[in-house]
């Protein structure tokens, strides 16, 4: 599969999973199905990482986008208040802390003294994250998750710290597919015990259905597209979104 086939299977499983976020009577399994749509998100963005001409015009662009779903996120809920809200949607956020923590690891094995300047720099905006409130008074009465649009924050983000950590094993391991699919696998057993621990349903290890999709990857990036993935997805959730009030007005 190339990489535009796993993106696209990817926007798939996306779409089912907010249809069934937003619509309670779709499907539970659409939520089961959507596991595997952030992991192959995450997959075809280390690889085009790996083989981006400019690694800052790669970077810029997640951050950009995240401003916007911050935005959007805060226009939406002002303009269409509902019980649930438009909900954090900002996958933008953790794949530009992974890329920038590939860059830093990969620059402090060539060179440690950049390469510490760089992860100091990060170690500030963590920093920066829980200090933004004091230093900007109009941020005070906004949530965790709108000021990491904002200063991203290796705590909090839409999946956590440990999906950014999957994303450095995805990169460091991308020509090591044995030591890769067990790494992956670990990582879905432990979400299955993380979720059973407290109680929960477990879900989120059925991402353990993206990873044949992975491993059928035959380095390829296939067709472009790049603007429609960016575009897509705060156009389909701010949609579902909408369309979900109106349904729910019109009861």
């Amino acid at each position: 599969m190339t990489a535009f086939s796993l993106k696209l299977t990817a926007v798939v499983l996306m779409t089912l999973d907010h249809i069934g976020l937003y619509f309670p009577a779709a499907p539970v399994w659409f939520r089961w199905l959507g596991r595997g749509a952030y992991p192959l998100f995450l997959f075809c963005m280390v690889q085009g990482y790996a083989h981006t001409r400019s690694r800052i015009h790669y970077l810029l662009r997640l951050y950009l986008m995240s401003l916007f779903m911050t935005a959007l996120g805060l226009f939406l809920d002002a303009c269409f208040p509902s019980e649930s809200g438009y909900g954090n949607h900002n996958i933008f956020v953790p794949l530009f802390l992974t890329g920038v923590l590939i860059s830093a690891v990969e620059l402090y094995q060539r060179d440690r003294r950049h390469g510490g300047l760089l992860l100091g720099a990060l170690a500030l905006f963590q920093v920066l994250y829980g200090f933004l409130p004091a230093l900007l008074p109009f941020t005070r009465g906004l949530s965790g998750d709108v000021l990491t649009g904002l200063v991203p924050s290796l705590a909090v983000n839409e999946f956590g710290f440990e999906f950014v950590a999957l994303g450095l094993a995805l990169y460091f391991l991308r020509d090591r597919r044995e030591a890769l699919t067990a790494v992956y696998l670990i990582f879905c057993v432990y979400q299955f015990s993380a979720e059973s621990l407290y109680g929960y349903f477990p879900v989120q290890w059925m991402m353990v259905l993206a990873l044949p999709l992975m491993l059928r990857y035959n380095g390829e990036k296939g067709r472009g597209w790049k603007w429609f993935f960016y575009m897509y997805y705060p156009a389909h959730t701010c949609l579902l979104f909408l369309l979900a009030g109106a349904l729910s007005e019109g009861k």
